[in-house]
């Protein structure tokens, strides 16, 4: 599988294991082990997930070196500012039980939509990223949900430019001009929500597509990103479906069939916008 290489020459796994959700109920971090099991090295969290403790524990219980375990987290937007991000992510180390993060991001680009001085807010937050990094306690530092607007504000005065740009992505949502920015800048993309809603898993066009090309649908659709030089984050609950979102570097999509789902009509969208 290819990996993604980071502007300060990291590289990321083609494909990690989202956590939102996977820990609810009484199954723990069952998910997660499961997930490390399958050969997931990827694992994304986030303070606003609630299961922090969940995804530590798993790495330590896993019986992996910690350091072949890549784990990501984010700051929540209630937790932005200069010092509150420190905080945050001292507490999210507490959690996890690390004594270093991978990757950390600002979760979204607004504390509040009528906050005036968000520029301001995402200023000192990323004063804050970078001196996390500078420091050595976080590998690589990047956002999320950040458009080109966003992302201009700490490009336009920063030491250190985002490396990662976390975006919700799948057939039917492609914020291409977000990521298009992004990569411009050098930033690595990653799909949140990459299999969209029911609606593109049902979608009939993507059904026979993935028919014809021998694949389940989520192998199809997760592919179609990866194709497109995305890292993805899936999510899923049984073993089964844990290992199939791992196969989507066998098989290409033709251009005919690229550019057919690219110019799809809007669907299956969160109706998460950071701007409303």
């Amino acid at each position: 599988m290819k990996t993604f290489k980071l502007s300060n020459g990291i590289e990321l796994p083609g494909i990690g294991y989202g956590t939102y959700l996977s820990t609810e109920g009484s199954k723990g971090d069952e998910a997660i082990r499961m997930a490390l099991e399958a050969g997931y090295r990827y694992l994304d969290t986030a303070s606003f997930y609630k299961n922090e403790e969940e995804v530590g524990k798993a790495v330590r219980e896993s019986g992996i070196p910690r350091e072949e375990i890549m784990t990501a987290s984010k700051i929540w937007k209630t937790e932005m500012g200069y010092e509150n991000t420190l905080k945050a992510f001292e507490n999210s180390m507490e959690r996890l039980g690390f004594d270093y993060l991978d990757v950390y991001l600002i979760h979204w680009p607004y504390n509040e939509l009528s906050n005036a001085d968000w520029k301001e807010t995402i200023r000192e937050t990323w004063t804050a990223m970078e001196k996390l990094y500078e420091e050595g306690k976080v590998k690589a530092i990047g956002v999320s949900n950040f458009l080109p607007h966003h992302l201009d504000v700490i490009l336009n005065d920063c030491k250190i430019k985002p490396m990662v740009n976390q975006l919700e992505l799948h057939v039917g949502y492609m914020q291409t001009v977000a990521v298009e920015y992004s990569k411009k800048h050098g930033i690595v993309i990653q799909a949140w929500s990459p299999l969209g809603r029911k609606r593109i898993m049902e979608e009939e066009t993507v059904v026979k597509m993935a028919e014809k090309y021998k694949k389940s649908v989520a192998e199809f659709l997760l592919g179609f990103l990866y194709q497109q030089d995305i890292m993805v984050l899936p999510k899923a609950s049984n073993m089964e479906r844990i290992k199939e979102n791992l196969l989507i570097d066998d098989f290409t999509i033709d251009d005919e069939d690229m550019k057919f789902l690219l110019c799809l009509p809007q669907i299956g969208w969160s109706g998460e916008h950071p701007d409303f």
